[in-house]
């Protein structure tokens, strides 16, 4: 089954949710940290099964940019500088149908790691 297109996408900022809106009315509102520590990028996913990079610190997370790719996905520009990796229709659709689930994975990894949703401070990068 392929997924379907949205007709709509809009960003709430204050709420920092991603609303994607279907042709037959649907509607769903995605939390930007979820989308970022679920980003598909090579850096988030790994390049193997067991290469995936837990994402901590990322609760505060929000979007500078949503930019469409062609007709099959979006390429989503986050606050905190990543922005590598395409959101695909099909991926977009998988995250919503899994939430629920993807959502207790994630705060399981989290717990087991002793690691945290909250930001950790102040990033200084040296030149």
């Amino acid at each position: 089954m392929t997924a379907p297109i949205p007709s709509k996408i809009h960003y709430h900022k204050k709420a920092r949710e991603l609303e994607l809106t279907y042709a037959d009315g649907g509607s769903h509102r995605l939390p930007v940290e979820y989308l970022r520590v679920y980003s598909p990028s090579a850096e988030v996913r790994g390049h193997g099964r067991d290469t995936a990079v837990l994402q901590v610190g990322k609760k505060d997370v929000g979007l500078k940019n949503v930019e469409p790719v062609g007709r099959y996905a979006v390429k989503l520009a986050f606050d905190d500088g990543h922005d590598s990796g395409l959101f695909s229709w099909e991926y977009l659709y998988e995250l919503i149908e899994n939430r629920d689930a993807y959502w207790a994975d994630y705060l399981r990894r989290l717990e087991e790691a002793g690691a945290s949703r909250e930001p950790l401070g102040i990033e200084i990068k040296q030149l």
